[in-house]
């Protein structure tokens, strides 16, 4: 993950040096050459994508590609803040990896769990998580809006699958368990956000140099504070995705374009707004496109 990236280009190269020497260990290594059960670990694999999100960004950014807006998905708010200003490179991506571990350590393994609710609206999906989580006394809630068609739910065990069940008593095509070591953006993840929030108030933040859509309010915003309690609100928060892409469309941005290793936000992207121009940066970089302005 990243290596071609690395090599090709002397600025991303130095964002991998530069993770290495804030983490203290070779991150660049584990991304290029694994070893992959290494790199599932979420305090691994937090300051990992950060960190090759960070690198295309600044590639795009060399070559006068400069976003007028910016959003990020849950861990890609950081990278995203990162882009416009708000926070150090340095300081996230330590952050990021203490965000990993949090969430890693705030619930046994087992007692929690994810699943993907496929072909039911968001609100029938969070109305079968409100229902299971009143049947079973314990914590299942819609964590990820990804798309018109797919909500992520979050929770106990237990809980998560009994909202599932409920999905598709309710119509839903598919429910798909998600390979995950911890339950993320729910009210589990409470002790995270706390140890969480004491990290990001030590930390200097700035106003954004343009609108970020954070994720759990779907709203555009600039000033440091306000971004910095986005932050610390979003790990048990929702992941306002589809709400957030369409504040984006409602400013009339001529160009979408994904930053980081893999290419979800784009396909679902086409289920939010089939007609909005998405690329992903590979795409970008690889055909020599250029834009005024990119979003």
């Amino acid at each position: 993950m990243g290596r071609e990236l690395a090599e090709k280009f002397p600025i991303a190269k130095q964002t991998f040096e530069e993770a290495d020497d804030a983490l203290g260990f070779a991150l660049s290594r584990l991304c290029f050459e694994g070893p992959e059960e290494q790199l599932k670990l979420t305090e691994f694999t937090q300051p990992a994508i950060f960190t090759v999100s960070v690198a295309a960004h600044r590639v795009l950014a060399e070559r006068g590609i400069n976003p007028d807006f910016v959003a990020g998905h849950s861990l890609g708010e950081y990278s995203a803040d990162v882009a416009v200003g708000v926070l150090s490179f340095t300081d996230a991506v330590k952050t990021v990896r203490s965000r990993g571990q949090f969430m890693q350590e705030a619930v046994p393994p087992g007692e929690g769990a994810m699943a993907a609710v496929l072909g039911l609206s968001s609100e029938d999906a969070a109305r079968a998580c409100a229902d299971a989580a009143a049947e079973t006394g314990s914590v299942v809630s819609a964590a990820n809006f990804n798309s018109p068609g797919q909500t992520v739910i979050s929770g106990a065990s237990t809980a998560v699958g009994r909202a599932g069940a409920l999905a598709k008593e309710r119509g839903a095509k598919r429910v798909v368990p998600l390979p995950v070591s911890a339950p993320f953006h729910c009210a589990l993840m409470q002790p995270a956000q706390d140890r969480l929030a004491n990290l990001l108030r030590e930390l200097s933040f700035s106003n954004a140099r343009v609108p970020v859509a954070v994720n759990v309010d779907a709203e555009l915003m600039s000033g440091a504070e306000m971004l910095r309690d986005a932050l610390i609100r979003q790990v048990t928060g929702s992941v306002r995705w589809v709400e957030s892409m369409r504040r984006l469309i409602a400013q009339g941005p001529a160009q979408f374009i994904e930053v980081g290793p893999g290419k979800v936000l784009c396909g679902l992207m086409r289920q939010i707004d089939p007609s909005q121009n998405c690329l992903h940066v590979d795409e970008v970089l690889r055909d020599g496109f250029t834009f005024p302005h990119a979003q």
